[in-house]
């Protein structure tokens, strides 16, 4: 579905844009053009006094608390990440009033304390970044519909590990849980809907 608003009551949710995920490469954006449109959105979200969230993954040193399911890919295994690979990217980080939420999963929901972070602050409607697009922005997004949440996708500020799963979910998935628009699409509206 085509961008057509913003509530009133919107938040920025970032996922994953810290340094261990962001130095992977990316497919079909590298990860440096949507850390910048993201730190575009997020100044543009602050500047019109609406939250930024900003989502990290981060486990244990020991990795007792990582996902322990079974699965056909190769997991975390006994290799510890380097230090500093959690840390939120210096682009997005340093403002206080943001709120950071660390998780344990893909999305950002499960075991998190962000739907009431969003519901304390009469939020109705969030506006979704990051990294990957067919991981943690997706589930996050779908978990998000499903909370209630109108969904808003910007997609050329998120990106993958894989083009073609970045590409299944905004042509197949995320039309079905909101609407999507660039940056520059989403940038326009905020600041039209703050005028009104």
């Amino acid at each position: 579905m085509a961008l057509t608003t913003l509530d009133q009551n919107t938040a920025l949710v970032v996922i994953d844009l810290q340094r261990g995920i962001v130095a992977a490469p990316t497919e079909p954006h590298p990860s440096a053009d949507v850390v910048a449109r993201s730190a575009e959105l997020a100044d543009a979200f602050r500047s019109h006094g609406l939250p930024v969230v900003l989502v990290r993954v981060s486990f244990a040193p020991d990795g007792a608390d990582a996902p322990q399911g079974r699965t056909e890919a190769a997991g975390r295994g006994a290799q510890q990440p380097p230090q500093g690979w959690d840390v939120i990217v210096d682009e997005l980080a340093g403002h206080p009033e943001d709120i950071t939420v660390t998780k344990r999963n893909w999305g950002a929901f499960h075991g998190t304390d962000l739907d009431v972070q969003l519901r304390r602050r009469g939020i109705t409607q969030i506006v979704l970044t990051g990294v990957a697009t067919s991981i943690g922005v997706e589930s996050t997004a779908r978990a998000a519909h499903e909370h209630g949440y109108h969904v808003t996708l910007a997609t050329d500020a998120m990106t993958d590990l894989n083009a073609e799963a970045h590409r299944n979910s905004i042509e197949r998935i995320f039309p079905r849980l909101g609407e999507s628009g660039t940056t520059a699409e989403i940038g326009e509206l905020l600041a039209k809907s703050r005028m009104a």
